[in-house]
């Protein structure tokens, strides 16, 4: 008990109130040097101390990206609790807020505190608000989060434990299966690992992930393996000149290499894992500049060239790892060559020789870097096409004339077939190098030997320089062609790896976010209210009655809500066009959008409508004019706050349903995985959108996986979905485009109903 005590004065003294939270967490990011030395954590928010967990978390999450760090956040069962606080430092954890003295199970009004931690292990670093490092053991730690949890169960459990006759010592072990067995499936969260952020360059990850060590390990080991590669060919090879082996020299060579194995063996270690490391940074990266890319960046591309991206993406790291590292081996090879034989008996003359050849194959290389660029455009032509007639299998079957299925096959097919044969013979002509080699390295030893008289020891070194040549080039031919392909793949990664690189974008305000959980929504009226008017949509569409527009009701009032709130949502003289110089597609658009609104924007197709819609969920940003949310700019709240606060149900054509469960797919905007609150909602929603059915049908109900490779849904349960999907994130303006018209007219009143009821403010996009 005494050992207890002092871990919870330990864990006292080194916790953080919630008002120095950004404070913590710089400091633990610069003593885990994870951060750039420039950044600065923001001031916290006055109200920060009495926020909810779901603010706190949006201001950790604000703090982090003001560092320049990654915060993520983590939950565990109570088993592995203590398996996450060993392992998971750098790390920042909430303490669960109890009462005082002998009740831990009463709740306390005192402010959350938090603790940094900054070592994991068998005794966790601790960093206090003195910037003091204090040790505490894991479980510890493990019951300060648990404790909430645990705490009305205790009583009972020593109870039965008693009753039981369990010793004294083996109690405590016993009491956690208990409870560990009892609330198996609760979570414990309230954390954030702080990571060096994906977007930071290669060389900051892979020093930050000790990467120098295993390739460090590869040069030693590739440097000691040339050198008994070279004693062993000298042993040998005077041997073979003088036709005399002795013993003692066969057993240094057999010794030679039996010592070779070990280094081999660490060669092929060091290689795998640095090969791991190196690859899933880069997989990272990749993944995270995949959600920094715009959607016009994307939007033009087909599936075929998605399939292409992730392909090439595999093939670049593939290429990156092996190429690199057989360049690496063929520099070493050749220049230990080009010093072997210049000690032979051609001298440095022999040494020039083999670099000539070197630059003969640079040149052949060029040449098929070239040729192998113009064969992978087609290639990858061709890839594209074919993805896209397998997707639109069935409309070509419908509507094509057979006659015309393989006209365009059949012209890019004899592209690549002759684009092959050049790729094909300039292969030939780079591999032929290292075999032609052998021959013009060979003939300086044989005129040294016809001309004058040389001795063996520099006969066996030339030789044994001729041979690690070509096995030098052999080698750099496969680096070179790996190169090569490298580079032509590239070209489709680039764009992912590059986005990773761009700046986070960090709220210029931060009590806005923290305010967040405080919902300001008026309770939803039934009637549709009528905003200022959209201009600029040639012919202009009309926002409001929706004249003719089933269950939208005239409305009594004109711009405002039923709370008679200022504008939640505010466009003015916003002008938006999609490329620099091309006609505008919105001009001098203004909108005022109040709590509780219920809007109806409708038009003709190509009037502007679904491009209103992006910008005023920040998808797009407007070229001139003003757009404030609540009062703030986009620039002020940040891209990601916007877009969780102003929801858009895209096209039909631009919405999807992921392979995944059904649940995941309903809840992906709002958390997951979710809490039983998201679920009880959800369901209501669903039973709201007459979706109800379909769970019933579904043999797996919410788990049941959806999608291409899953259950199939029908247009109209798809929309139900989509319409779902907006409503259960929680936004402050909900904007539906064209979410209703594969409705038939029963499901339209349901979704229409459900709409109306359930978002704070809404907007509907609509043909007349």
């Amino acid at each position: 008990m005494a050992q207890q005590d002092l871990d919870l004065n330990v864990i006292s003294e080194a916790s953080w109130p919630a008002s120095r939270l950004g404070e913590a967490m710089e400091l633990l990011a610069r003593r885990a040097k994870i951060m750039p030395d420039a950044a600065e954590a923001p001031t916290p928010p006055p109200d920060l101390a009495q926020a909810g967990d779901a603010a706190v978390g949006q201001w950790a999450q604000t703090v982090a990206g003001q560092l320049g760090i990654e915060a993520e956040p983590v939950e565990s069962s109570l088993a592995d609790v203590e398996a996450m606080v060993r392992y998971a430092a750098p790390a920042i954890f909430r303490l669960p807020q109890t009462g005082s003295g002998r009740s831990p199970d009463r709740a306390s009004t005192a402010p959350p505190r938090f603790l940094a931690l900054l070592a994991g292990g068998r005794r966790l670093a601790l960093l206090g608000p003195d910037a003091k490092v204090r040790r505490v053991r894991p479980q510890a730690v493990r019951d300060a989060l648990s404790r909430p949890l645990v705490a009305p169960w205790l009583e009972a459990a020593d109870q039965l434990l008693a009753e039981a006759g369990v010793a004294e010592a083996r109690r405590e072990r016993a009491r956690l299966a208990l409870l560990q067995e009892q609330f198996s499936a609760e979570r414990i969260g309230g954390g954030w690992l702080l990571r060096l952020s994906p977007g930071a360059s290669l060389w900051q990850q892979a020093r930050h992930e000790r990467l120098w060590r295993p390739l460090l390990a590869l040069f030693a080991a590739m440097f000691i393996q040339q050198g008994l590669t070279i004693l062993a060919a000298v042993i040998i090879g005077r041997g073979a000149l003088t036709g005399q082996f002795e013993r003692v020299w066969l057993l240094g060579w057999a010794l030679v290499l039996l010592t070779a194995i070990p280094f081999q063996l660490l060669l092929a270690w060091s290689q795998s894992r640095f090969g791991i490391g190196f690859g899933a940074l880069f997989k990272q990266r990749l993944l995270y500049g995949s959600l920094k890319l715009e959607p016009d960046e994307i939007r033009h591309l087909g599936m075929g060239q998605f399939l292409e991206r992730v392909m090439e993406s595999e093939a670049v790291e593939l290429l990156a790892l092996s190429g690199g590292l057989l360049a690496v081996v063929s520099l070493i090879q050749l220049g230990v060559a080009g010093w072997v034989l210049a000690q032979g008996v051609g001298g440095w003359l022999h040494a020039a020789q083999l670099i000539l050849w070197v630059a003969a194959t640079l040149l052949f290389s060029w040449r098929y870097y070239r040729h192998g660029r113009a064969w992978m455009d087609t290639y990858r032509s061709m890839t594209n096409n074919l993805v896209e007639r397998m997707v639109g299998h069935r409309t070509r079957l419908a509507q094509e004339d057979p006659r015309r299925w393989h006209q365009e096959e059949d012209r890019d097919l004899a592209r690549y077939l002759e684009l092959s044969e050049r790729l094909d013979r300039t292969s030939i002509g780079l591999a032929a190098l290292p075999s032609s080699w052998l021959a013009a390295g060979l003939a300086p030893i044989a005129y040294a030997l016809v001309v004058s008289q040389v001795s063996v020891a520099r006969l066996a070194v030339s030789l044994g320089g001729v041979l690690l040549a070509s096995q030098a080039l052999q080698t750099i031919m496969a680096g070179i062609q790996s190169a090569v392909q490298m580079a032509m793949s590239w070209e489709q990664v680039k764009p992912l790896f590059q986005a990773a690189a761009r700046p986070t974008d960090v709220p210029l305000v931060t009590h806005f976010s923290v305010k967040a959980s405080q919902r300001q929504g008026v309770k939803a009226s039934s009637s549709i209210g009528r905003g200022s008017e959209a201009e600029g949509f040639p012919p202009s569409p009309s926002i409001g009655r929706g004249a003719g527009g089933e269950g939208f009701p005239p409305s009594p009032s004109v711009g405002r809500g039923a709370g008679g709130e200022g504008p939640i949502l505010l466009a003015k003289d916003l002008n938006f066009r999609y490329r620099e110089h091309g006609r505008l597609a919105l001009q001098d658009c203004s909108l005022e959008i109040h709590p509780g609104d219920r809007l109806l924007l409708e038009g003709p197709s190509g009037g502007g409508k679904t491009t209103l819609a992006a910008v005023l969920s920040g998808l797009r940003v407007p070229e001139s004019g003003v757009l404030l949310l609540r009062g703030y700019d986009r620039p002020s709240l940040g891209a990601e706050a916007w877009r969780q606060r102003v929801v858009v149900a895209p096209q039909f054509h631009e919405n999807h349903v992921f392979t995944e469960t059904f649940g995941f797919n309903l809840l992906l905007g709002r958390r997951w995985p979710p809490t039983p609150q998201d679920m009880q909602e959800a369901e209501a929603i669903c039973r709201e959108l007459g979706l109800d059915d379909l769970l019933t049908r579904m043999p797996s109900g919410w788990q049941q996986m959806v999608g291409e490779s899953g259950w199939q849904l029908s247009h109209g349960e798809r929309s139900r979905v989509y319409i779902a999907r907006a409503l259960l994130q929680e936004a402050d303006v909900i904007i539906m485009d064209e979410s209703f018209g594969a409705l038939d007219p029963e499901n339209l009143r349901r979704a229409l109903r459900c709409a109306l009821e359930r978002a704070p403010t809404l907007l509907v996009i609509a043909h007349p």
